[in-house]
């Protein structure tokens, strides 16, 4: 215990003197977790839309003008044919065209049917299909609001009707930071812990002072805790002014679940994160290495993660490396215990994995640290 003290009084007064890392261990997290849930938003709005009215009716009107108010379009153009609409479309000037024929309004009350053209940009995929969606609910909307006056104002018998009642579990107005947030915070974490510990022990070798450790009568395992527990520290210290101060005063999140449950989880996943930084480190001979291989791993944990892609849309090879990967263990059980409350028992799979990780990842790395020059 006496080495060990020494050795991470050594590495506090080491990481607390290089003037460049400070920032980037404590100052670039939080900028980020401020700046990337306003970027990582699922909702879409300023959806580009031409309307093509034919019919020019009072009907009509009131459909572009609902969907003009609703805040997800913006009306671009209003031409007189669809030709001139496409050709907004071509141009990229606009996502969706909004087509109403000749006698809508006339047919609507006719025969009680209309048909209404929607024309989607589908280049982006995403974009066209949730504009769709939210152009049809309005449309579908304007209609049960017309059906309800037609029937009062005519004073016709009710028809019979089913109402559906929709209850938003865990996160009652689909605020999508409550969702984003978390997954980001556990992303911030691991870059911070890989990017940092991969270049540690690297360094010792550029600047030299690794060679006096290896002559010295430190054991291998010591030597690696030292190296571990600061930035364990620090991975602990970044999650918790993540959490409480940037995600509970700035984006109002408060955690459902125990506390002392997430926390015993954190320091599990930091223990297998720092044991993956330092294995990159013992293979690697330069800083420049490190970052290479940091780099060339955390893009696919952050991509396989699903944090931004959901993990059952995946085909099953993804998924299988998607549940090789640690990050996505994290991300699940963040969710699950600020947002859903989760206990010990929903995240039991998860410890176990995780604790694999642990083990195997800090074996291998103090197997493979070899002490000679």
């Amino acid at each position: 215990m006496r080495i060990l003290r020494f050795l991470l009084q050594k590495e506090f007064k080491q990481i607390f003197r290089n003037k460049s890392l400070l920032p980037m261990i404590f100052i670039m997290p939080l900028i980020q977790l401020i700046v990337m849930p306003l970027s990582a938003d699922y909702e879409i709005k300023n959806i580009n839309i031409a309307i093509v009215d034919h019919d020019h009716s009072t009907i009509s009107q009131k459909i572009a003008n609902k969907i003009t108010s609703s805040g997800y379009f913006k009306l671009v153009d209003s031409p007189q044919t669809y030709e001139q609409a496409y050709s907004k479309i071509e141009s990229g000037e606009a996502d969706i065209i909004l087509e109403m024929p000749q006698n809508f309004e006339k047919n609507l009350y006719r025969e009680s049917q209309a048909r209404l053209n929607i024309s989607l940009n589908a280049i982006n995929g995403t974009k066209a299909n949730v504009g769709g969606v939210y152009l049809s609910r309005i449309i579908t909307e304007f209609n049960q609001e017309l059906q309800a006056e037609l029937v009062q104002n005519n004073r016709h018998k009710q028809v019979p009707t089913i109402v559906i009642t929709n209850t938003n579990k865990f996160n009652s107005y689909l605020n999508y930071k409550l969702f984003m947030v978390p997954g980001i915070l556990v992303v911030l974490v691991t870059m911070v812990g890989s990017y940092m510990c991969s270049m540690n022990i690297v360094k010792e070798k550029e600047i030299g002072t690794i060679e006096q450790i290896n002559v010295s009568p430190i054991k291998k395992y010591q030597f690696i805790l030292g190296k571990l527990i600061p930035f364990w520290v620090i991975g602990v210290f970044i999650f918790s002014i993540g959490l409480f101060l940037i995600g509970r005063l700035l984006y109002g999140i408060v955690p459902q679940g125990s506390l002392f449950l997430l926390y015993g989880f954190l320091s599990i996943y930091l223990i297998a994160l720092l044991g993956f930084g330092l294995l990159i480190s013992t293979y690697s001979e330069t800083q420049q290495q490190a970052m290479s291989l940091s780099f060339f791993f955390m893009m696919i944990f952050i991509l396989m993660s699903g944090l931004f892609t959901f993990i059952d849309s995946m085909p099953e090879w993804a998924k299988v490396i998607a549940y090789c990967n640690p990050v996505t263990y994290f991300i699940e059980v963040i969710r699950m215990i600020v947002l859903k409350g989760s206990g010990l028992k929903d995240i039991a799979h998860h410890i176990i994995v995780i604790s694999s990780f642990a083990a195997g990842l800090n074996t291998w790395a103090i197997l493979n640290y070899k002490k000679k020059s």
